[in-house]
């Protein structure tokens, strides 16, 4: 956060939407991981399945990135014509959001499908270490992904 403070403070209402945006990325990551770690404890998954594992998670992640992106620019919209609560720049406000919850779940997805696969790569229990560690990661990165895309988006007007 620390290195992103001067965006923040340019742009207060990206704060607003931190929450939502990490908590999207973490969840997602763990609910992959925690379907990665069945299907490989029900022998339904090997290590040599990778391939097959990452991409049936590319494709939940951009379906659920995208119904969250959905709702979350549907939410900003709706905030903007009731109340005019994010300013003449809400569309490239709402395309940030919509975008950084598109990245910030298909890379937890795909976080969260793969962390297992290298730990059981390295012999550690994947079922011990998993969720937490995705949720860190995909948490940090989430916030890295949200300020780079509100950068290029939000770069001349709010930015």
């Amino acid at each position: 956060m620390g290195y992103f403070e001067a965006e923040v403070a340019r742009a207060v209402v990206l704060a607003v939407f931190i929450p939502l945006i990490i908590s999207s990325g973490g969840n997602s990551g763990s609910q992959a991981a925690t379907l990665v770690i069945r299907a490989m404890a029900i022998g339904e998954v090997r290590l040599r399945d990778w391939w097959r594992a990452i991409r049936r998670e590319l494709a939940a992640g951009i379906v659920l990135g995208a119904m969250l992106a959905a709702m979350g620019m549907v939410r900003i919209l709706v905030w903007q014509a009731v109340w005019r609560s994010y300013g003449e720049h809400y569309l490239p406000i709402a395309l940030t959001v919509g975008f950084s919850l598109i990245g910030v779940v298909l890379f937890g997805t795909l976080a969260g499908s793969m962390l297992p696969f290298l730990l059981r790569r390295f012999e550690v229990d994947p079922a011990s270490a998993s969720a937490p560690f995705v949720a860190t990661l995909v948490d940090v990165s989430g916030l890295v992904i949200y300020f780079t895309i509100a950068s290029a988006i939000l770069r001349g007007t709010l930015l």
